[in-house]
C-alpha cells in the first residue's frame, strides 16, 4: 500500500476517470442537456428509509432557524426545483454524502452523475441510460428484464405475490438468513433475497436494466398504469454491481407527502432520526413539476468497472481514510 500522503488509485486509473468524465459531458452535450451545479449543503434532504445524510450545524448565524443542515445524499431536490423553474434537460456531476457507507463499493463521499429529461417517460429514461452506458463502457448492448422475471429465475418465487412467510422460508433455505425473526417486514425479505440471490447474477454477459420494481419500493417513481403492483423504477447492473437507479418521476405532492410520512415512520421504528417533511422538493411539486424521467449513476463504480478495478479506492484519488 502506498504512503497515506499519496493517492490510493493508480495514475492510469485517474487518467481514465478524467477521460470518461469528458466522454460523459460530450454525450450529454450532443443530446441537448445543460450541465448544472446545485448546493451540496442544504437545510433539507431527500427522505429515504435507508439513506442517512451527514448532519451539520447551520453554516451561518443568520441561518439558525433551521436547527440542522445536511450534506446532500443526492442533488435530486435541487435539480427538480430547476425543472419546476423551467429547465428541461439537465445533468450534474458532483459530490454527494451518505453517513456510514464504507467498503469496496462505498465511501461516505462519492461522485454522482444525475440527469433529468422533461418531458420524459419510463422507457425514454431507460433508453437514455443504456445509450450513455454504451457510450462509456466497452460492453455488449444492454438488456432489459423485469424485477419479477429476474427474481423468479434466481429465487423461484414470484416477488409480487409471495407472502412474508414464504420469502422468509426461502431466505433460510438459501442460507441468507438464520431464522424467520431476521425481519418482520416483507420488503426487508425482498431486499435480502434480491441483494444476495438476484443481484450477483446480473450484468455479466451484458449490462442489465431491471425494470418495474414492486410498488412498495417505488421511492420517488410513479406506480405503473399497466400493473399497479409495480413502480416505473429501473436499475442498471454490470458484473453484479448496481450502477444506476432511475424513475419515471412522481409528480403528485399528496403522494409524496404520504411516502415521506411512511419513510419517516419506518426510520423512527428502526431507531433512526426523522427528516424534514416540509422541504424544497415538496414545494417544487406543489408549484408544478413537469413530466420527467430521472436517473442517478454512481460515477466511482462506473470508473471501477471501466478500469477492471476491484474497489472504488482504486479509482478515487483520496478515499475517506486518506482524505
Amino acid at each position: 500500500m502506498p504512503p497515506l500522503a499519496l493517492t490510493s488509485a493508480p495514475i492510469d486509473h485517474l487518467i481514465r476517470r478524467s477521460q470518461l468524465l469528458g466522454a460523459a459531458r460530450n454525450w450529454f452535450q450532443t443530446q441537448g442537456f445543460h450541465e448544472v451545479q446545485t448546493p451540496v449543503l442544504s437545510r433539507d434532504c431527500i427522505i429515504d428509509q435507508h439513506l442517512d445524510p451527514i448532519v451539520c450545524t447551520p453554516p451561518h448565524p443568520a441561518l439558525d432557524s433551521a436547527p440542522s443542515w445536511f450534506l446532500q445524499t443526492s442533488p435530486e431536490q435541487h435539480m427538480k426545483r430547476l425543472l419546476a423553474s423551467g429547465m428541461q434537460r439537465i445533468y450534474q456531476i458532483g459530490p454527494v454524502f451518505r453517513l456510514g457507507e464504507s467498503g469496496r463499493l462505498h465511501n461516505p463521499e462519492f461522485t454522482m452523475l444525475e440527469w433529468y429529461s422533461s418531458p420524459g417517460g419510463h422507457q425514454q429514461g431507460i433508453d437514455e441510460l443504456t445509450e450513455l452506458v454504451g457510450h462509456l463502457l466497452s460492453r455488449p448492448e444492454p438488456v432489459q428484464v423485469t424485477y419479477r422475471d429476474a427474481f423468479l429465475k434466481a429465487v423461484g418465487l414470484d416477488p409480487l405475490e409471495a407472502t412474508s412467510e414464504t420469502l422468509a422460508t426461502r431466505s433460510i433455505e438459501m442460507g441468507h438468513a438464520d431464522n424467520a425473526n431476521w425481519a418482520t417486514e416483507r420488503d426487508d425479505w425482498l431486499d435480502l433475497l434480491f441483494s444476495m440471490a438476484v443481484q450477483p447474477t446480473l450484468g455479466h454477459l451484458a449490462p442489465t436494466v431491471v425494470t418495474h420494481f414492486p410498488a412498495s419500493q417505488a421511492a420517488l417513481a410513479r406506480i405503473s398504469d399497466q400493473d399497479r403492483r409495480t413502480a416505473e423504477r429501473y436499475e442498471l447492473f454490470v458484473d453484479g454491481v448496481e450502477l444506476a437507479n432511475g424513475y419515471h418521476e412522481l409528480l403528485d405532492p399528496a403522494v409524496l407527502r404520504s411516502r415521506q410520512q411512511a419513510a419517516n415512520q419506518w426510520r423512527k421504528t428502526h431507531g433512526k432520526s426523522p427528516l424534514p417533511e416540509r422541504n424544497w422538493l415538496l414545494d417544487a411539486m406543489e408549484i408544478g413539476l413537469p413530466a420527467c424521467s430521472g436517473c442517478a449513476l454512481g460515477w466511482d463504480r462506473l470508473v471501477m468497472i471501466a478500469c477492471s478495478a476491484d474497489s472504488i479506492d482504486q479509482v478515487v484519488a483520496f478515499p475517506m481514510h486518506r482524505a
